[in-house]
């Protein structure tokens, strides 16, 4: 496969997916970082061949900007692409696994660290099948905390964050998405029982806006807000299946449920088309803009690699 970037100019609905080349025989999550551009009827126009980074991309967002950002978490790596699809020079933020971005009123970027404690929690017949690095200089993959940065990296506000670790023991804040007030952020470790919220104006951990009981199977995977304020979320459960669900956001309840083909989806991804939401396979690679008014996929495409799909985002223009 040719490694020429032909990424295009970014035009009004173009969207964009994360999806590395799993190139690594060694690790099942490394390889050549990749980011897809196509418009906005999922037609392919081109592609970023990242620069410096060795694992998933993921957590794609547009940020006030105007750049794409996104993240090589094992790497330690935060790219941010510009619309002439640039990939321009990593700003000295700290060495955690970051793999998501929130943006506050001035545009500083809160991130979300993805790793927690020191240990894989996974029966010897399920292997992770790559290697989490730790902090440099610790012992740890990471806090689980969210952190705020200014634009020449230095830390702001660090948040001491509650974190679940899901079900391989690591996981913390592997995604977050703020509310329109700007201080409540929503976040979950996929794969465990809980949809947590913390405000970080008042630096203080919220009550949980959903906790599942543990025999229950039900999971957080994704949550994100749209343009419009609707908090989008994924659940799964693998007896059950997934579901996309519209949420109350004050008390939790699901307004809307919209149950999913198959397993594996866990990725949400900012539409800027009103009653649109971007929607992706982790397990197939499949991903596709859901309207919410027909209860279906407008249209669908594929990255061609399974495991891989790790972040959506749209271009507003």
């Amino acid at each position: 496969m040719s490694q020429q970037s032909t990424i295009q100019p970014f035009e009004k609905g173009d969207i964009f997916a994360g999806a590395t080349l799993l190139n690594n025989p060694n690790d099942d999550h490394a390889g050549d970082g990749r980011i897809i551009q196509f418009d906005s009827d999922l037609n392919e126009k081109g592609v970023l061949w990242t620069k410096g980074t060795t694992h998933l991309i993921g957590g794609l967002k547009f940020g006030p900007d105007g750049n794409l950002w996104a993240f090589d978490g094992q790497g330690f790596k935060v790219l941010r692409i510009t619309p002439d699809g640039e990939q321009l020079p990593d700003i000295d933020f700290p060495k955690r696994q970051f793999s998501s971005v929130n943006f506050d009123a001035d545009g500083n970027p809160i991130f979300g660290e993805h790793t927690v404690g020191n240990e894989v929690r996974l029966p010897p017949d399920r292997p992770l099948g790559t290697t989490i690095p730790f902090m440099p200089g610790t012992d740890r993959f990471g806090d689980g905390h969210v952190f705020k940065c200014a634009l020449d990296g230095s830390v702001i506000q660090e948040y001491a964050t509650e974190s679940h670790g899901g079900m391989p023991g690591f996981l913390g804040v592997t995604g977050s998405t703020l509310a329109p007030d700007g201080k409540t952020l929503v976040y979950m470790s996929e794969l465990g029982n809980r949809l947590f919220r913390y405000d970080i104006n008042a630096d203080q951990q919220l009550p949980d806006l959903i906790t599942y009981t543990p025999e229950s199977g039900d999971m957080a995977m994704a949550a994100m807000y749209g343009l419009d304020g609707t908090l989008y979320y994924v659940t799964a459960n693998f007896r059950k299946g997934f579901a996309l669900q519209i949420l109350d956001d004050g008390t939790g309840e699901a307004k809307e449920t919209f149950e999913m083909d198959g397993m594996g989806w866990a990725a949400l991804g900012i539409s800027t088309e009103p009653g649109k939401v971007l929607v992706g396979n982790f397990f197939t690679g499949t991903f596709g803009k859901f309207d919410v008014a027909k209860r279906a996929f407008e249209c669908t495409a594929e990255t061609n690699v399974a495991r891989s799909l790790a972040g959506l985002a749209q271009y507003a223009g």
